[in-house]
């Protein structure tokens, strides 16, 4: 796996670039690029790397998702890790995410970042 750095600014994210770091408090946002990290925050939730159908690009995933369960996701294509990574790489894109709400729940909250796009604006 290729996993690239962190790109632009987050100043209000935590950096975690290893399985072992965790939020400094609950409700902190935070932003990785690690595969592990993803993976085993997304797997401790029950959610599949997943697409969108018909988003595909020249044969690649087109947008990335997760798939939770229990959130509707019955129109969406499960894709294997390795291929989600791979775009995710390729695309460098950021991981941005909660460990657990303000209130100390878990959260699923994530979202991913194309920092290239957000300096094009």
């Amino acid at each position: 796996m290729s996993e690239h750095p962190i790109q632009g600014e987050h100043p209000y994210q935590q950096h975690v670039t290893s399985p072992d770091q965790h939020e400094e408090r609950p409700g902190r946002s935070l932003v990785t690029t690690d595969h592990e990290v993803i993976r085993r925050w997304a797997e401790e939730r029950g959610a599949r790397p997943a697409t969108v159908p018909g988003s595909d690009r020249g044969g690649r995933p087109g947008r990335l998702l997760l798939d939770f369960p229990g959130y509707g996701g019955e129109g969406l294509v499960h894709i294997d890790w390795d291929d989600w990574f791979r775009t995710f790489d390729e695309r460098k894109l950021n991981f941005i995410y909660q460990e657990h709400s303000k209130d100390g729940s878990p959260s699923n909250f994530f979202r991913l970042e194309n920092p290239q796009r957000s300096n094009d604006r």
